[in-house]
């Protein structure tokens, strides 16, 4: 029996199952992964329940197929994004009766779980509570309290909340399909752990996923995240502006985008001409690389603005040394990060989700579209050794309840549950 975790990432435009596990170095590889065309999901949401079971289905067949059929899937972690999330600053208080005592894991973990008994308006549920920092007995800025003494323990945290009816959706899809998700991750979190070093967490780092229905932002600084956003924009609006600019059809836009396009018109010669087949024997069109570039470039420059609006937004636009990491499929754009370093002023690489993985040459996973994946799969690894070593109060090992979560989360994260999958 060999402890895998599986992640899958439900997008607009791909969904795709990632497998990986920790080997013998404490490393972790990639073993296995699938993906299928994303039929029923529009913006990050489901849109067709049907359609969505039936890819998720084959993303996963085909990830077992890949290392033979000797796995069987049974539980994943799913990302979840749309422009239904939002996120909130919050403070929780614990007073500790018993002050000989340390400070324990079990007294962070009842911090957050009042955290999710917060009240919330009417359709919204909170999906995370990510802890920022700590302060014990009015001493501030604790990152880590394990061990410390203190009779009143407080915490900073940013609380992600999504729409519930989409939540369920996704849940919904993923049971339905034959499966049990075990955590459900935000998109822009997960891509973060795939993508970004400690190093660029603790300097100051902005993470720009951009997918294919939305661009989802996360916003680290001294090691914590600070800023989470998902704006409703993605590649699919850039094949959608080409679609209509050319007045082509939107599979071969795409295929445009993807062959001929960049984000800076300047970059791209005047004179080179595309020709695109017509339909039915139709006279085929022409299309000039600037006036394809341009149309993409009008569209980029809208999404960077919104980009560079929640930076302003977030308070921390002057401490962000690490500059900018832009990720996704919409990364793959020639002259990306030209454009973003015009328009924001602040450094920018490409981020490959290759950053913590010992099998870092397979070259199925080299693409910054699959960043989100291979996150959820680090999420999922990092949420099993905290299970796997979280004390219970007699010493034994103890998988942390989250009981307190309400009832719906209660079905689907259960940390360290069903964790894994068996080998026949």
């Amino acid at each position: 029996m060999s402890k895998v975790i599986v992640g899958l990432d439900i997008g607009t435009t791909k969904i795709a199952c990632f497998v990986g596990q920790i080997n013998e170095h404490d490393k972790i590889e990639i073993l296995s992964m699938g993906k299928t065309d994303s039929l029923g999901v529009s913006r990050g949401v489901v849109s067709n329940i049907e359609k969505t079971i039936n890819s998720i289905r084959s993303a996963v067949e085909e990830a077992e197929e890949r290392i033979d059929g000797e796995l069987k899937i049974k539980t994943v972690n799913v990302g979840i994004a749309g422009q239904h999330i939002k996120s909130i600053q919050h403070r929780g208080i614990l007073t500790r009766t018993n002050i000989e005592d340390e400070i324990s894991q079990l007294d962070i973990d009842h911090l957050v779980d009042d955290m999710y008994k917060m009240a919330m308006p009417p359709g919204e549920k909170i999906i995370t509570v990510l802890p920022q920092e700590y302060i014990i007995d009015n001493e501030q800025g604790i990152k880590d309290p394990i061990g410390m003494s203190g009779v009143r323990l407080e915490a900073n945290f940013h609380i992600i909340t999504g729409n519930i009816g989409a939540t369920m959706n996704i849940n919904k899809c993923v049971e339905r399909a034959g499966y049990k998700v075990n955590n459900i991750i935000l998109e822009p979190i997960a891509s973060a752990d795939s993508v970004l070093t400690e190093e660029e967490k603790e300097a100051g780092v902005v993470l720009v996923d951009i997918g294919g229905g939305t661009t989802d932002v996360a916003i680290f600084q001294e090691g914590i995240i600070r800023h989470t956003a998902v704006i409703p924009y993605g590649g699919n609006v850039i094949t959608e502006d080409i679609k209509q600019g050319c007045s082509i059809m939107k599979r071969k836009a795409e295929m445009v985008k993807q062959q001929f396009g960049s984000a800076v018109a300047s970059e791209s010669q005047e004179n080179v001409v595309v020709s695109i087949p017509g339909l039915k024997g139709r006279a085929p069109r022409e299309i000039t690389l600037r006036n394809l570039s341009s149309i993409i470039q009008a569209r980029m420059e809208e999404i960077i603005d919104l980009v560079n609006f929640e930076i302003k937004n977030s308070g921390f636009e002057k401490k962000l040394i690490g500059g900018i990491v832009v990720t996704g499929g919409g990364s793959q754009l020639k002259h990306i990060t030209q454009l973003f370093e015009y328009v924001t002023g602040m450094d920018t690489r490409v981020g490959y989700p290759t950053e913590h993985l010992s099998n870092s040459n397979n070259e199925l996973i080299k693409s910054p579209m699959y960043a989100t994946g291979i996150g959820l799969v680090l999420k999922g690894i990092e949420e099993l050794k905290k299970s796997d070593t979280r004390p219970a109060e007699n010493g034994a090992v103890k998988t942390h309840s989250k009981k307190a979560r309400g009832s719906f989360f209660d079905s689907i994260l259960k940390i360290g549950q069903d964790f894994f999958t068996e080998k026949d």
